[in-house]
C-alpha cells in the first residue's frame, strides 16, 4: 500500500513533524518513507509517502491523524493514493542527518568566530580580578589616612 499525506496549517515546519513522522513509521515497521517541507497557498505543509505493509500503513495514518509535535498547528491532514517510488527508510534517516548537518554548520562556525575573542577576554577578566584583589589592600591605606593627617596638622 502506498499513501501520499499532506499535513497542512500555519505551523508545521520547523517544529520537528519530519522526524516525528519517521519515528512513527519506524515505530509501525513501515520500511519506505519520506517526508518533506513545502509552501503552499494555505501555509506550510509536510508531504509525506510511505509504502508497505497495508495493516502497517493504517496504524501509521491513525497516529498522524491523532498525534502532533510539540508548537506544532495544523489545520488539516489529507491521505491520497500515491503510485510513484518512495525512499527506504534508512535512506531517508540520512537525507535529515545531512539536512540537520546543513542547518548546523553555519551556527557552528558563528560559535567558533565568536569563540576566537574568548582567551582576550579571559585575559581583561583576569587583569579586572588582579585590580579588584587591590580594593582590600587600597581601603586599609585609606582608611590610614585620617590618622596620618591628624599627625601632620598638629
Amino acid at each position: 500500500m502506498k499513501l501520499k499525506i499532506t499535513i497542512i496549517g500555519p505551523k508545521v515546519h520547523d517544529v520537528g513533524y519530519r522526524y516525528f513522522l519517521l519515528g512513527i513509521a519506524m515505530s509501525n515497521r513501515i520500511r519506505k518513507f519520506e517526508a518533506h517541507n513545502i509552501k503552499i497557498t494555505e501555509g506550510e505543509a509536510v508531504l509525506a509517502f510511505v509504502d508497505g505493509d497495508e495493516l502497517a500503513i493504517k496504524a501509521f495514518c491513525t497516529q498522524v491523524e491523532t498525534e502532533r509535535p510539540a508548537r506544532s498547528e495544523v489545520s488539516n491532514v489529507v491521505f491520497d493514493d500515491f503510485q510513484g517510488e518512495v525512499m527506504r527508510i534508512g535512506e531517508y534517516a540520512q537525507f535529515c542527518s545531512t539536512i540537520q548537518l546543513n542547518k548546523a554548520i553555519p551556527v557552528l562556525l558563528e560559535i567558533r568566530d565568536n569563540t576566537k575573542v574568548t582567551p582576550q577576554i579571559l585575559e581583561e577578566i583576569k587583569a579586572v580580578r588582579k585590580n579588584t584583589d587591590l580594593i582590600p589592600q587600597i581601603k586599609k591605606n585609606t582608611d590610614s589616612i585620617p590618622q596620618i593627617k591628624e599627625n601632620t596638622d598638629s
